[in-house]
């Protein structure tokens, strides 16, 4: 049942004079809750039996229990289950295997209830920058002293051979949120431990509504990873930084042992017709978001996070696998608390799900998802090549095939008359309703870094790729839609040609500072184009209508993009026109711009404001963008 017709939120509601607790589990014939004076050992206090109603078990427990631990214990056809924790549970011990009553009030850094998140004119506006907390501040040169760890964001003034690192360095780039990847509780790493050998990206969710034990300075109690993941949001926003959470309601890291499973077997996830668990998120199980529990679960969690933590978007992993009418009931949700909030998800599955394809949120169906986004794909590979091929070559190695693939992420992919949806690598039509419901990049967490991938398809030459990297990010920046960038791509980042880094050590995936003072132009290059982006908003349409009407694709060679911006009537715009070219040939070329009053924004990686000459060169993998003024 939806929570409309449910008595009680499941879950925890403490008070110093009792605690009420409520689980769901409708096939049980028992249900028996566990107290324990520690979230880790067997200090085993007392144990209750709930009472049945409504599908619910309930249980009112006398006196102050602030600081201990429980699990719940269901009997279902006449087998006692194994212990499990709450899976509504907002606060756990190390290794999240048993909930922790708390007292959320208490969990509040000073100053928390005038947090504020950022707020955007409009979704286009948003610059994503996608970064594991642990990378960030790993690094032995990050002059970060709390490394690894969430309160790292909350360290202002560090330095690296004498420029800035950590959040600093993020306001200096010019971002507007960070997508951190999943800081819920997950499974893989030993909480207890400090070593780079636990390293994980967190894609094996534990427990979803409680912040991941690893990246707190005392994972053995609940209320200090609440607080310090707190403190990390707040100083990010007094920054003037969102926090987008990766979200991975797709799957779970256990399956039958699970809490979902240990509680309602049969309501949680997705069977194939022999009744063993399907497996679209070739991670062992798939959730069924269409039943009640999952889809009710789902909302509360979003809801929850965004209550209690002052969240600002959700990144969800695989959401193809969730379906339409879930994900628009979050959405909804969602918005009624922040109507700015970030929505947005992978369009797809990893493997088949019994779930029919006109039921899922992938991105052939992203019109019946009106103000959520998907990642664009077809630009990805189409400037740098298949994401599973190392050799294969995209738009910017010498691929002219890919060229129309590159133009539908620069249309972001809304429909355009300039486009040849034949011609484009995953897509037969445009999809979007609106450009911010394409979400574009060139590199990702996922497979190689934009470097490595470039590398590996080609023999070019150190500088080659340099200007390689830049273009592509120039081409992602400039177009239409919203950009994410990898984090560390401003600084060339390499992890040394490993394919996937998500349990490599931290010589592989950490933020290499030392290389901001090694690549300072690279990353200055960066800083100018995101503050080109946010300046002017032809770079950022807010509709379907004005990316058909404003934006017109010039004749070029095969290896050469070129396209003009018509700004004359938008709020807050100074351009009257504007002229982008992406030369990925291996020849410098000629380009003579039209008519007369034309400046220089941008030329072969310098950024100037000068008079242009009639006939511009461009060389070889750079770019042109150039303005008349109204």
């Amino acid at each position: 049942m939806l929570d409309k017709d449910r008595k009680g939120k499941p879950g925890i509601e403490y008070g110093q004079q009792e605690t009420h607790f409520i689980v769901w589990s409708p096939q049980a014939e028992l249900v028996m809750l566990h107290l324990f004076h520690d979230g880790h050992t067997d200090s085993h206090v007392v144990s209750h039996k709930m009472q049945y109603e409504q599908e619910h078990w309930h249980l009112s427990v006398k006196g102050d229990w602030e600081g201990y631990y429980y699990t719940f214990q269901a009997t279902i056809d006449g087998i006692q289950q194994k212990e499990a924790v709450d899976p509504y549970a907002r606060a756990v011990g190390v290794n999240g295997t048993r909930g922790m009553i708390i007292n959320l009030s208490g969990t509040n850094p000073p100053g928390w209830h005038d947090d504020t998140s950022p707020i955007l004119a409009a979704p286009t506006d948003a610059i994503i920058y996608e970064l594991h907390v642990r990378d960030f501040s790993i690094h032995p040169q990050s002059g970060i002293s709390h490394k690894g760890k969430f309160l790292a964001f909350c360290e202002g003034g560090t330095q690296c051979n004498g420029l800035p690192t950590g959040i600093d360095h993020l306001v200096e780039l010019g971002i507007t949120h960070v997508q951190l990847l999943p800081v819920f509780d997950f499974a893989s790493i030993d909480e207890a431990t400090e070593s780079d050998s636990h390293y994980n990206w967190g894609y094996d969710p534990l427990n979803y509504n409680a912040p991941e034990g690893s990246y707190a300075t005392d994972p053995h109690s609940g209320s200090v990873r609440i607080t310090e993941f707190k403190r990390m949001v707040m100083a990010l926003h007094q920054r003037g930084i969102g926090v987008i959470m990766d979200v991975v309601y797709n799957h779970t890291g256990l399956t039958t042992d699970s809490c979902f499973n240990l509680l309602s077997p049969g309501s949680y996830y997705r069977k194939t017709q022999k009744g063993t668990f399907s497996n679209a998120s070739a991670c062992g199980n798939e959730t069924a978001s269409e039943q009640p529990a999952m889809r009710q679960f789902m909302v509360d969690s979003v809801t929850y996070w965004m209550r209690e933590y002052h969240i600002d978007g959700f990144r969800f992993d695989l959401m193809g696998i969730h379906d339409i009418e879930t994900m628009n009931m979050i959405a909804e949700a969602a918005r009624a608390i922040n109507p700015s909030v970030l929505l947005y998800g992978e369009g797809w599955t990893a493997a088949d799900s019994p779930l029919p394809e006109s039921q899922r949120a992938v991105k052939a169906n992203i019109r019946q998802l009106p103000g959520i986004g998907v990642f664009c794909d077809e630009l990805r590979d189409g400037l740098k090549g298949h994401w599973a091929n190392d050799q294969d070559r995209g738009f910017l190695s010498g691929n002219d095939h890919y060229k129309e693939s590159v133009k539908y992420g620069i249309t972001a992919a809304v429909r355009h008359q300039a486009v040849n949806y034949e011609e484009v690598n995953y897509s037969t039509a445009p999809r979007a309703l609106t450009p911010q419901q394409t979400i574009n990049y060139a590199s990702c967490h996922d497979n190689h870094t934009l470097w490595d991938k470039l590398k590996l398809s080609t023999d070019a030459s150190e500088s080659a790729l340099t200007a390689m990297s830049m273009l592509a990010n120039t081409i992602v920046i400039t177009s239409q839609g919203i950009p994410l960038l990898h984090a560390g791509v401003e600084l060339l980042r390499t992890k040394n040609g490993d394919h996937n880094s998500y349990r490599s050590s931290d010589a592989v995936n950490e933020i290499n500072w030392p290389a901001k003072s090694r690549h300072q132009s690279v990353f200055q290059y960066y800083q100018s184009l995101l503050t080109l982006r946010r300046s002017h908003p032809v770079f950022r349409f807010k509709s379907a209508q004005e990316v058909a009407s404003r934006l017109f694709f010039d004749e070029a060679s095969d290896a050469v993009l070129s396209y003009r911006l018509y700004g004359l009537g938008i709020e807050g715009e100074t351009w009257e026109w504007t002229k982008l070219v992406f030369n990925a040939s291996n020849e410098e070329i000629k380009i003579t711009l039209p008519g007369s009053g034309w400046h220089i924004a941008l030329l072969n990686g310098q950024f100037q404001s000068l008079a242009a000459p009639e006939t511009v060169q461009v060389k070889s993998k750079h770019a042109l963008i150039a303005y008349r003024t109204t």
